[in-house]
């Protein structure tokens, strides 16, 4: 087996030579490279670009199935065809390397990669083709590399880090290119912008606001959509107001911007107001806007405000219903408690519902305490998430089935499903500290245990009676409680009150929707500390002050 593996490295070795002997590699090929169309170098370009895809498609089998040896097999096919010098091929083919832990073949195909570029517009299509696939690692390994790498290797760089969700590294990228003597323009701004927006940074976003004033960034309607919708998302939606009130709103992303503002802060009225407004202004609305509106009804009850726009889709504006408006409905009708209405709606769609539609009705099941629909929708999913289990279970939970609950629990392991651990995150002087569920390795954990517990002790002093009825089993009280008292917003909160001022606004962020519990005690504290204390979780905005939440309860 050695010897074999021996063997393969040091024919792949060859390969990184575009002279070298690679046929011998190739002698005995994986039936999906005998299934490669064989075309000359001057075929007929359709077929090569047949091979091309076909070749990806490959490559993307072996990364599947950590294949190496048709990976190497694949590669040697690559170097004799003439596709030596493809970017997205060469991308591919590091990825299939990093994941099937061919350290040394990863590292030769870099260097093979700097020895033949031509220039600094080739790194930046690796670098592309990198980021699509997802390998952010080593396309910020291929970046440190580029000898002198310009704004668009710059700015595809930020680009793909957002893409792939590394919202932190992003910023990080756009600090060293603004140290580095380059000026960044309207696409870095565009990303950057994307960055502070998701995870909620306010004091990051305002900084790259300044910056982009200071370097009078030309505004168009990109621009300003992604700085109304960054100061939405970073709670100061009176900010994104003023913004869009400053702006030309000629274009209907950002009328889009600013109704989704105003529907995640709960500000329903407002955004239906915001949508008249648009109408007046001869700005025709388009399929986002209705999502937007409609998240907007959801968000405050308003059902017969939503029945109106999503007929009023059709028939003045003749937008077919797409999957997000279907899904905005059934979560409309769902959180009203019309849980039959949502799911004759789901049966009567015009195209097939998806997990995110079957979702949405789960979770009204689980407010609504009712699993014999809930089963109907989990049930319908072709591959159920962590959180869909855990939404099930306590639907059962809710109503005292502990051996219900105790079933999904189960099935949950048999499957190897994992539940999705909640992590909530908070912005201190420009710098992100991010906790999760029952996390115990921040540095200064003793100080966050003492605040929690202090709080904790006084809300209990004050009649706070924790909200229990599902915790997943049929334990404790007290093992209940300290289930609870380990949310990651409980943690993000008592480092805020640790960290700064008295009376100081407090702003978490978190991956998932606030509990029930959280959401109580998070009310009661604001009132004993006189904070303002906002919690952005995945559905909306929780706006806490004096004892009360803006959401009205009704999340």
């Amino acid at each position: 087996m050695t010897r074999m593996i021996h063997n393969r490295v040091k024919g792949a070795k060859k390969l990184l030579n575009p002279s070298a002997d690679s046929r011998a590699v190739i002698n005995s090929p994986t039936p999906q490279l005998k299934n490669l169309p064989f075309t000359s170098f001057n075929g007929a370009q359709a077929s090569r670009d047949k091979e091309h895809q076909k070749l990806h498609h490959v490559l993307k089998s072996c990364k599947l199935h950590l294949d190496s040896a048709t990976a190497i097999q694949t590669h040697a096919r690559i170097i004799t065809r003439g596709y030596g010098t493809y970017p997205s091929l060469l991308a591919s083919l590091l990825a299939v390397y990093k994941r099937c832990g061919c350290v040394t073949l990863g590292t030769q195909l870099v260097d093979h990669i700097f020895s033949s570029a031509s220039g600094v517009n080739y790194f930046n299509l690796v670098i592309e083709s990198l980021m699509r696939n997802g390998e952010c690692d080593i396309a910020k390994r291929v970046f440190r590399k580029v000898p002198n790498p310009d704004l668009v290797t710059w700015n595809t760089v930020i680009g793909g880090c957002v893409r792939n969700e590394r919202f932190q590294e992003a910023l990080g990228v756009f600090r060293k290119l603004v140290g580095s003597g380059l000026e960044p323009d309207g696409f870095t701004f565009s990303s950057v912008i994307t960055a502070c927006a998701r995870l909620g940074a306010l004091h990051n976003a305002q900084r790259v606001h300044c910056l982009m004033m200071k370097k009078r960034i030309e505004m168009n309607f990109i621009l300003s959509a992604a700085l109304i919708d960054m100061y939405s998302k970073c709670g100061r939606v009176q900010t994104a107001r003023e913004i869009f009130g400053s702006v030309q709103h000629d274009d209907v992303s950002v009328w889009n911007a600013m109704i989704n503002g105003l529907a995640i802060h709960g500000l329903s009225l407002e955004a239906i107001e915001m949508f008249s407004k648009m109408e007046m202004d001869y700005v025709l609305p388009d399929s986002i806007t209705f999502v937007a509106i409609l998240k907007a009804c959801g968000h405050c009850n308003l059902v017969e405000e939503g029945r109106k726009y999503f007929d009023l889709m059709t028939s003045r504006y003749s937008i077919q219903p797409e999957i997000e408006h279907y899904g905005a409905m059934v979560d409309l009708l769902g959180r009203a408690g019309l849980l039959e209405e949502a799911y004759a709606t789901i049966k009567a769609m015009a195209v097939e519902p998806d997990v995110v539609i079957w979702r949405a009705l789960l979770s009204a099941c689980r407010t609504h305490r009712n699993p014999e629909l809930g089963e109907i929708a989990i049930a319908n999913m072709p591959r159920p998430r962590s959180g869909d289990y855990v939404l099930l279970s306590n639907t059962y939970c809710s109503i005292k089935k502990w051996d219900s609950s105790e079933r999904v629990r189960e099935m949950m392991k048999k499957k190897r499903v994992r539940k999705n651990q909640g992590k909530s995150w908070l912005e201190l002087e420009g710098v992100i500290h991010q906790f999760r569920a029952g996390d115990q390795t921040h540095p200064e954990m003793k100080s966050i245990n003492r605040v929690l517990e202090a709080l904790i002790k006084r809300t209990k002093s004050e009649g706070f009676v924790p909200v229990t009825e599902l915790v997943l089993m049929d334990v404790s009280d007290e093992e209940k409680e300290g289930n609870l008292n380990c949310h990651s917003e409980k943690l993000a909160l008592a480092y805020g009150i640790l960290k700064t001022s008295p009376g100081t606004e407090i702003r978490i962020s978190k991956n998932l929707r606030i509990c029930h519990d959280c959401h109580c005690w998070i009310k009661l504290v604001s009132r004993l500390l006189n904070r303002v204390i906002i919690v952005r979780d995945r559905i909306r905005f929780h706006h806490f002050e004096g004892g009360m939440c803006l959401c009205g309860d009704y999340w």
